[in-house]
């Protein structure tokens, strides 16, 4: 019998119903699942998408959750994903779902990143009509654990090539961005108009709440700020800088901006994970390292 838990895919998506490139890759690459389209009610394309999905788009009203979200500023532009990832828990509970996955819809690509011996070749392995099984895999570990929401590990994890620390150390990273694992019964309160995926994950693990990076399988995304539409005018207009500042502003105690050690300057958000979340060891490993026991 398969214990894998019934599920959906939402593909977030808002201004380019012509363009919605994820389910493409997810049918190409096996997914065979119900895919729902998550559109809000100030979107002005919501006729196309009406026209091209049919029943499969969902509007939700965005004003309403802007209105129970902490933005992080006073400007009064509800022109972010933040939203829509919290409207997706009620509407995956109104169309019967217990658990679902969240995607984006710019997604070229999904694939595995380390071989059956857990190591990191050179080459990458694209899904051959495995989506199926890939997601579900990932499901299965997500309903057997405690985490709050998991995710797929994006180009930038790797980074590095095979010294980078996912390819040396293959295991769960206490982040979650991107992609989404979620169950309604495990709510995740996202947080912040910019870097929504950051200052959550930051903020609600400060406080004890687990959140996951999955290492053996990744998703390619089309370049930020590629495409019309979705969050592109959003970024352009405020600039990195200001989206990482929002994570600061969440988490100062741990969070900062600074420069990436890259071949072009980058400002991006930089995290101390030693300050970030609380570590907390069993008491048999602290006996070990010459703890006493109670």
């Amino acid at each position: 019998m398969d214990k894998t838990p019934k599920y959906c895919v939402f593909i977030i998506t808002h201004g380019r119903p012509d363009s919605v490139m994820t389910d493409k890759t997810l049918r190409r690459q096996g997914y065979t699942g119900p895919i729902y389209y998550i559109i809000d009610d100030e979107d002005k394309t919501a006729e196309q998408y009406r026209l091209k999905y049919g029943d499969a788009v969902v509007q939700f009203e965005k004003k309403r959750y802007a209105d129970m979200t902490d933005e992080g500023d006073n400007f009064n532009n509800r022109r972010t994903t933040t939203h829509v990832r919290n409207a997706a828990y009620d509407i995956a509970q109104d169309l019967g779902y217990k658990y679902f996955i969240v995607l984006d819809d710019d997604y070229s690509e999904f694939k595995y990143r380390t071989n059956h011996n857990e190591q990191y070749p050179s080459e990458r392995w694209t899904f051959r009509k495995t989506a199926d099984q890939a997601f579900a895999a990932m499901m299965a570990f997500f309903q057997s654990t405690p985490f709050r929401t998991i995710a797929c590990a994006q180009g930038g994890d790797f980074i590095g090539g095979a010294g980078c620390a996912f390819a040396v150390s293959p295991t769960i990273r206490r982040k979650a961005m991107n992609s989404f694992f979620c169950a309604t019964t495990r709510r995740v309160q996202f947080v912040g108009r910019l870097n929504e995926d950051v200052n959550t994950y930051c903020l609600h693990g400060s406080r004890g709440q687990l959140f996951g990076t999955v290492p053996l399988i990744a998703l390619d995304q089309e370049q930020t700020q590629g495409q019309s539409g979705g969050m592109t005018d959003a970024y352009i207009a405020s600039g990195t800088y200001v989206k990482s500042f929002y994570t600061v502003m969440m988490c100062p105690s741990f969070v900062r901006v600074s420069t990436m050690n890259t071949t072009h300057a980058r400002v991006h958000h930089s995290i101390s994970w030693k300050h970030a979340v609380p570590v907390i060891l069993e008491e048999k490993h602290a006996a070990k390292r010459g703890g006493r026991k109670r």
